[in-house]
């Protein structure tokens, strides 16, 4: 497999990517508007297209990788329908790839993750976060969980070494973790980030799955739902 493009939109930057030979030919991430809102529906598809063209056409395209997550449920469903629409419509092969599992392929290239597990972490809202445990050649340890922040500095605080951990959530709950032992990488770290080059190479790496196969994984259910179970037991509100 040579020719890769990656998405993924679990977090509020929108990431695509198109590697070849495991380097980036495009890549690019699409933050969200000022006012915080994330722009996937707006910047995605036009994006793949950029990537895509850069990169000699569909004809060129070997394997779509997609984020899978945990993040956000509107993010998720954008990007995984857009990818299984594109793997369908192209007669493409497409892999999921799980969103924290990608943020810590980057933190294991970076200087200060050498001789450390890496421990993503992604604000979840609600007061909790998505996270998960990686060792130093990538394999998981800690399958990804969501998560108050104090129970997983409990988890952090019973390591016999002291992980890196990065992520929007790992800046949130600095304190929490640190104070159990982890190192946090420093604000405005690009390991913080989902990077598309990263979703790219764990798809290569991945087993390819039918394109309805390709589910998000959310880890609790959406707001929506919980609104309605929430109505169900108190009609009167």
């Amino acid at each position: 497999m040579t020719v890769v493009l990656g998405v993924d939109t679990a977090t509020a930057f929108a990431v695509v990517a198109l590697t070849r030979e495991g380097e980036p030919v495009r890549e690019v991430s699409v933050p969200p508007a000022p006012d915080g809102r994330p722009r996937h529906s707006e910047v995605l598809l036009a994006e793949i297209e950029r990537c895509v063209e850069v990169g000699g056409g569909w004809e060129s395209v070997e394997r779509i990788a997609v984020g899978i997550g945990p993040g956000s449920f509107t993010g998720l469903r954008i990007g995984i329908a857009t990818a299984r629409g594109l793997a369908q419509a192209r007669a493409v092969p497409i892999a999921p790839v799980g969103t924290l599992a990608a943020i810590a392929r980057g933190m294991s290239t970076a200087p200060q993750a050498q001789g450390h597990r890496t421990l993503p972490v992604i604000d979840a809202r609600r007061g909790e976060a998505f996270a998960a445990l990686y060792d130093h050649d990538g394999a998981e340890l800690w399958a990804p969980v969501v998560t108050p922040p104090n129970e997983l500095a409990a988890r952090v605080a019973e390591l016999d070494s002291t992980p890196l951990a990065a992520g929007d959530g790992a800046l949130r709950f600095a304190t929490e973790l640190e104070a159990a032992g982890a190192t946090v990488a420093p604000p405005g770290d690009e390991v913080h980030r989902v990077a598309a080059r990263h979703v790219c190479a764990l798809g290569e790496e991945a087993t390819e799955a039918s394109p309805e196969a390709i589910g998000p994984l959310y880890l609790r259910p959406p707001d929506a739902k919980r609104w309605l179970e929430r109505d169900r037991k108190d009609p009167e509100g």
